[in-house]
């Protein structure tokens, strides 16, 4: 079996689960030109606590992690099966790193099923959620990332979703399809780095746009996953490239596609 590529979606509000745009567009878009994966790995920024684990659970639920959107995003499901045996498989690649079974307590979150609504709409591939150890220094989450590369091998995609800036706080309402200077020049050099060496993503936190680009780390670690997977054996190419209401990058990546 092929080496299955690896991604970092940039997914921005909960809102594009139901709207049509170039970022949504360039997900469906995606999902129609990868290889079918027999399971979906997703590490998502809204799953973010103080432990390492899998849901294990062979039907998880679509948890609506936010308030104060319309009737509409809270209605939707995302009734893909879970994986129990992929949950087993995640515990043994990580190994020495202990890795706990969620077997009732989270299921998918936005930052999951916002993506794979578009990707995956017919929600048949199991799909497994890995949390993001909000206690560990980046270091632990490159080296996570690269066991997890083994997957690969056996059919997995492994999806990482978050966003390269993520500044809620300097959020500008009046400008939704543009961002600040710092922004930008986050982002861009955040492309730059990742798309000739992404093993050095760690070289972003010295940039000096980041204490403001990543105000909080949770949608800033999954993107460590996907440099680290795809500095295994290949580099990143971005695509649905932007920054959108001021400080939101939806700069999406992928490696391992054929060209």
């Amino acid at each position: 079996m092929d080496i299955m590529p690896t991604l970092f979606i940039g997914h921005g509000s909960p809102m594009n689960t139901l709207e049509h745009n170039a970022f949504t567009e360039s997900w469906r878009i995606m999902g129609e030109a990868l290889p079918r994966p027999r399971a979906i790995l997703v590490v998502s920024a809204h799953w973010f606590i103080g432990s390492t684990v899998v849901t294990a659970m062979p039907n998880p639920r679509t948890i609506h992690d936010f308030y104060g959107f319309p009737q509409a995003l809270f209605d939707v499901q995302y009734p893909a099966p879970g994986s129990p045996e992929l949950a087993q498989e995640i515990a043994e690649v990580v190994k020495p790193n202990w890795v706990g079974a969620d077997i009732d307590q989270w299921g998918f979150d936005h930052g999951t099923w916002s993506v794979l609504k578009h990707m995956y709409p017919d929600a048949d591939i199991p799909v497994v959620q890995l949390s993001i150890n909000s206690q560990k220094p980046m270091d632990y989450h490159i080296k996570l990332g690269a066991r997890l590369a083994e997957l690969q091998k056996s059919g997995v995609l492994i999806l990482a979703s978050g966003n390269v800036v993520h500044n809620l706080r300097a959020i500008d309402w009046h400008n939704p399809e543009s961002g600040f200077d710092w922004a930008y020049r986050f982002d861009e050099a955040a492309e730059e780095l990742l798309t000739s060496n992404p093993g050095d993503v760690l070289r972003l936190m010295d940039h000096p746009d980041y204490a403001k680009a990543v105000p909080t780390p949770d949608h800033f670690i999954p993107l460590l996953y996907t440099a680290t997977i795809a500095a295994q054996n290949s580099k990143l190419s971005s695509f649905a490239k932007g920054v959108v209401v001021g400080s939101i990058s939806m700069t999406s990546y992928s490696s391992g596609l054929a060209a």
